[in-house]
């Protein structure tokens, strides 16, 4: 009997702490007049109206805990059963270990191995993609949990740097599981390496280990030192989603739904033009979670399935870029 990979079931969690873009211009203010200004633009360019943060004691892994145990109930099958976790982000409980191997252990899969997935945006695509191999190439295993997380604001200096502005808190998380009728359909991935000293944070790993002198000069805080082009997601996001179906062997007016990275409202109105799909078929949470990075993917997808707009046999495509950069696009078929 063939053997295919199909999402099971989906969560997504949101902290309670919510700051909206009125108190971020107060930070703003208190820096600069003209900072406060720029919030204002912000808003108006990306769509992003407020964000939540996670408590000062909480780590991304309890966001990935939270929206874990939803997609797992979704999913209708217990921590127990889980062979592997997947765990996206690049805001990492620690350096090392894995955030992952901490998500496995507060969520009760004791029978799962781990990994974590490092392509800030493009994580949750890629994960699912990885879920799918995995299951294709192992028959032993069954049930892979596939998380994003993101707590960027925690190693952002939210009062005084104005990019912290996207910065909001989020998990979503996936359970793909065997089918014996086809779920995963094909993947495209790419990066461009040229741009890995844009944004990031540059003290605190091999590179430059953390000093008194870094942490004082904001080095271990994440930084935009250089913006990227535009042309990196409106061309580059088009591109995968064509790849992406010359892979499957399906046409671009064939998709049904598409989930991007929801870091501009803008940006995805071009793309799905681009694309000559109807802007009916994408979705957008930005304007009321904000920017959660590596989780934005997942929470997005939750959302729109949540909200019905996303049915069964329905083709979705993921499409998914990050810092560094990273992109990829995956394409499944809804059970």
């Amino acid at each position: 009997m063939a053997r295919y990979a199909t999402i099971l079931g989906t969560g997504h969690y949101l902290p309670e702490n919510e700051i909206t873009n009125a108190t971020f211009a107060e930070w703003m203010g208190a820096v600069s007049p003209k900072l406060a200004e720029v919030v204002g633009k912000f808003e108006a360019s990306s769509g992003i109206k407020t964000r939540f943060y996670a408590p000062d004691d909480w780590a991304t892994s309890d966001l990935a805990v939270e929206a874990g145990k939803k997609a797992l109930e979704d999913a209708g099958i217990s921590p127990e059963q889980v062979d592997l976790v997947l765990v996206g982000t690049d805001s990492p409980d620690y350096i090392t270990p894995a955030t992952s191997v901490v998500v496995q252990h507060k969520l009760g899969c004791v029978n799962a191995g781990t990994w974590d997935i490092g392509c800030a945006c493009a994580s949750f695509p890629t994960g699912l993609a990885q879920a799918a191999g995995m299951i294709a190439s192992n028959p032993n295993l069954k049930y892979i949990l596939v998380i994003g997380a993101y707590m960027m604001h925690k190693l952002a200096d939210v009062k005084h740097d104005i990019t912290a502005f996207f910065y909001g808190d989020g998990a979503g998380a996936a359970v793909v599981g065997v089918s014996d009728k086809p779920g995963f359909v094909s993947c495209s991935i790419k990066a461009d390496g040229s741009y890995h000293k844009h944004w990031g944070i540059y003290s605190g790993g091999t590179y430059e280990p953390a000093t008194v002198e870094s942490v004082e000069a904001g080095r271990t805080k994440v930084k935009l030192l250089t913006p990227f082009p535009p042309t990196v997601n409106h061309e580059g996001w088009p591109a995968r989603a064509r790849e992406c179906a010359a892979n499957g062997g399906f046409k671009i007016e064939d998709v049904d739904f598409v989930i991007f990275t929801q870091v501009n409202v803008n940006s995805i109105k071009l793309v799905m033009e681009n694309l000559g799909l109807p802007i009916e078929r994408a979705h957008w949470v930005m304007d009321k979670w904000g920017y959660t990075g590596s989780a934005c993917l997942p929470i997005a997808f939750d959302d729109a399935r949540k909200l019905g707009k996303i049915k069964s046999g329905d083709l979705v495509l993921f499409v998914g870029s990050g810092v560094g950069y990273n992109q990829a696009a995956t394409a499944y078929i809804m059970p």
